[in-house]
């Protein structure tokens, strides 16, 4: 049996989430509350990292008042990152003191969990953590195929299940975010009851904010609706809260940058847009032949369409386009450039140009 539980990752949710399932499993038969101790492992430089070192030692060194075996959790260990932190001497000479300590632990007396986020995983001090625990290393991504594992995983543990609809327009919804994903599953789960079910694109469409744009959502869906009555009205509420519009420009400019580059591969055949979206095949099919034209891109991008999640692409962005020619939208962007320039020209009158941006392009 190795001496100490190690789980690792680069996604802080992932990360504590499994954590605390882990912790709640090896806590799970005792009663005293004093048997079971949470250490917090986030520094920010030498001094921090050398005080909760200092606790965990304390921790594992009491032992439980009532003859239990105690489980220690050092959680939020930052100091294993490529950080100025991470790679101080000082740093690297606390951790190997520690490891000394950690391979004397005895688990039958003392069962720790430690947890780590961000991680560098070059560094022989993270290696030898690997090497010497009960070892877990969540990977984490943004990309479709990573993340609708990562719901069928949750799925069978929430004992419902997703059409293949329903998981592209959940992570198209959530805008790719790991922690939004599995919390809006865990929602239509509880929704579904205790028996569960099947969880369809049409429930997920109905109870799932789109979480892509925030606050600007209406003004832009609005927009590309083409109506200006809601727009104006989208816009009204907009700064009801809001005083800066640029953030605004930037949503819009971000979604019709998106759909010129639809407007051009539908026009070319490259793409069809059908009643469930385009297809997968020739979409990535338009993606390999363009590739070395867009360069290389590690997450999501409206200036590169193949970024996109297909869904969303299918669903929220191309209905608008099919009913715009591509001068249309060129004329939106060129509009949208003028707008913002009239934003720094005019800093005390935003709602108005945003306005007569509205008016300009949809009457």
């Amino acid at each position: 049996m190795k001496p100490f539980t190690f789980i690792c990752g680069d996604d802080d949710f992932l990360v504590t989430r499994e954590g605390q399932a882990v912790f709640a499993e090896k806590t799970k038969d005792l009663a005293d509350d004093f048997s079971k101790e949470t250490i917090d492992g986030a520094a920010q430089n030498m001094g921090e990292v050398e005080s909760a070192l200092n606790q965990f030692r304390s921790a594992t060194q009491t032992m439980s008042m009532f003859g239990d075996k105690k489980v220690v959790w050092l959680k939020d260990v930052n100091f294993f990152a490529d950080s100025v932190t991470g790679r101080a001497e000082g740093t690297k000479k606390l951790v190997t003191e520690w490891q000394e300590e950690l391979a004397r632990l005895d688990p039958a007396g003392v069962d720790v969990l430690i947890t780590a986020h961000p991680v560098d995983r070059r560094r022989k001090e993270f290696k030898w953590f690997a090497k010497n625990s009960d070892y877990t290393d969540l990977k984490s991504g943004t990309s479709d195929d990573f993340l609708l594992d990562l719901l069928s995983a949750e799925s069978q543990r929430l004992k419902v299940s997703f059409t293949h609809g329903a998981s592209q327009a959940l992570i198209g919804l959530v805008g790719g975010n790991t922690r939004l994903v599995l919390e809006e599953a865990r929602k239509l789960a509880t929704y579904l009851g205790s028996e569960g079910g099947e969880i369809t694109d049409e429930l997920v469409i109905q109870m799932v904010p789109h979480f892509g744009e925030g606050d600007f959502f209406e003004a832009v869906e609005a927009f590309f609706a083409l109506d200006l009555n809601w727009t104006l009205d989208a816009l009204r509420r907009y700064f009801f809260i809001h005083k800066e519009a640029r953030p605004l420009i930037s949503n819009l400019q971000g979604r019709n940058r998106l759909m010129i580059q639809l407007r051009v591969l539908m026009d070319s055949g490259e793409i069809s847009l059908g009643p469930r979206g385009f297809g997968k095949g020739p979409f990535e099919a338009a993606a390999r032949k363009y590739q070395q034209h867009f360069g290389t891109f590690d997450a999501k991008s409206n200036f590169n369409v193949f970024t996109q999640n297909l869904w969303y692409l299918g669903n929220k962005v191309a209905p608008p386009s099919a009913k715009l020619k591509l001068k249309q939208l060129v004329d939106f962007q060129i509009a949208f450039t003028r707008a913002f320039e009239d934003l720094m020209r005019k800093p005390t009158d935003q709602q108005s140009v945003m306005r007569d941006l509205a008016i300009t392009c949809l009457s």
